[in-house]
């Protein structure tokens, strides 16, 4: 449905999210003749692949972000408003803030996805994940933190649980800070306490698959278990979180269930869609998937409304391979320009080809000098690799300042093998994680 418009008013292009979806559309749309509203209730873009990075103390929170009206204050066609979309009406052609509503001839929903514990959302408060600045910090405030409380812990069987490091998770978000960590216990930190070694930390990667790093190809993934367990990470493969309850994370690996005594658990384990994969449901009659994503046509629209677009993490693009495309950031920006290059061709009365993702393969950093890169007939490990994941992700990145923040920060870390941003903030250094009620249900790790 297309509700009319005066015949010489601007297209109107609403865009709901300034993740890379979302903002690869409007960077797209700058020079084309149409005005855009994007709308995002952070005032960023925030580059969610180095956010492990933060929470572990190698870069600040504001070196991996960039501020949405200065990425666009030279887009004159483009307006920024710091808002959260609570409804949409279709019909009307309105997207529905607390203060306002906007209406759009063309609209582009763009929210990406959140943190799922499959079934035991209260799982969250004593295992955060890492989707948001706010996650890294209180991340980082854990894992600091941690350290902090076991210098002062007399108590051998305590001071072993706040040693302790279970990541729940095993994709590149878990085997990234598995890395990390590792290397903030085993050489960062050696020297910087008195009453611990912090060469004892232990560091538990949980998988609920047969490897890690499934996405990638077997022999990389095999590269990547032995390159973090050098480091000093454990790995647990085909291993299922039960519960999580008084300092203790319960498994079942095989047919035994086995608890091990944790301070500090991390997820990295599964998302799910944001809650406007819902409301567009509701609103419009589009299915969703199990993880709440959106099923979109081959143009990227969604069922009987030609003039709403799903990008990034919240849809599910089947239409390639049978499978959903993962989410992550190159699906993001390829479909963004996708649908940008399909508005102005359609305001020219012309259309495009279906949408086809061009696969630019699949990474993951371990640890200083060590990366696994997939290419497809390319395969990259150890420094070279390495090497390929730096520059990858300064290319993506978005501001050519940040570029260069962060690219400093990487060679300060790298020639000094510290890390400066090591500040615990927020709450108490310390909080004792509260008890959860005893469940049997089985989660995938």
């Amino acid at each position: 449905m297309v509700v009319s418009r005066e015949k010489n008013a601007p297209h109107q292009v609403v865009i709901i999210g300034g993740g890379f979806g979302g903002l690869y559309t409007a960077k797209h749309l700058a020079k084309a003749n149409v005005k855009v509203t994007l709308i995002d209730k952070r005032n960023f873009h925030l580059f969610q692949p180095l956010l492990y990075q933060v929470a572990t103390g190698t870069l600040s929170p504001g070196d991996i972000s960039s501020p949405l009206r200065a990425v666009f204050s030279k887009s004159k066609n483009t307006q920024v408003l710091l808002g959260e979309v609570k409804d949409i009406d279709p019909k009307a052609q309105k997207v529905i803030l607390d203060d306002k509503a906007i209406s759009y001839d063309t609209l582009i929903v763009a929210t990406g996805a959140n943190h799922s514990y499959f079934g035991k959302d209260n799982w969250k408060e004593f295992a955060p994940g890492l989707k948001t600045v706010e996650d890294a910090i209180e991340m980082r405030r854990r894992i600091f933190g941690a350290f902090e409380a076991a210098e002062k812990e007399t108590d051998p069987e305590k001071r072993r649980a706040w040693l302790t490091f279970v990541i729940v998770g095993g994709g590149p978000t878990g085997v990234e800070l598995a890395g990390a960590i590792a290397e903030l216990a085993y050489k960062t930190l050696k020297e910087d306490f008195r009453s611990i070694d912090t060469s004892e930390t232990k560091i538990l990667l949980l998988q609920g698959g047969d490897r890690i790093l499934p996405h990638i190809a077997p022999e990389l993934s095999e590269v990547a278990a032995v390159s973090l367990q050098k480091l000093g990470a454990v790995i647990q493969t085909n291993t299922r979180v039960t519960n999580i309850e008084n300092d203790t994370v319960t498994f079942k690996q095989g047919g035994e269930i086995k608890e091990i005594p944790s301070k500090t658990i991390l997820w990295a384990a599964g998302v799910k869609a944001s809650a406007m994969g819902q409301v567009l449901a509701e609103r419009t009659g589009v299915e969703c998937d199990h993880a709440g994503r959106v099923i979109v046509e081959p143009d990227l629209t969604i069922r009987d409304y030609k003039n709403i677009f799903v990008v990034g993490d919240l849809g599910n693009f089947s239409h390639q391979n049978g499978k959903p495309l993962p989410g992550v950031a190159p699906v993001a920006k390829q479909q963004g320009e996708y649908v940008a290059k399909l508005i102005k061709r359609r305001l020219k009365g012309h259309t495009l080809p279906q949408f086809r993702y061009n696969d630019v393969g699949s990474l993951a950093m371990i640890g200083q000098n060590l990366a696994v890169v997939d290419l497809g007939l390319i395969k990259l490990q150890g420094f070279i690799a390495w090497v390929f994941w730096l520059l990858v992700h300064i290319y993506f990145l978005i501001e050519f300042d940040t570029k260069l923040l962060v690219v400093f920060q990487w060679a300060w870390n790298y020639i000094t093998r510290n890390r400066r941003s090591r500040l615990i903030t927020g709450r108490e250094a310390f909080l004792e994680p509260k008890t959860v009620s005893n469940s049997s249900h089985i989660v995938s790790g």
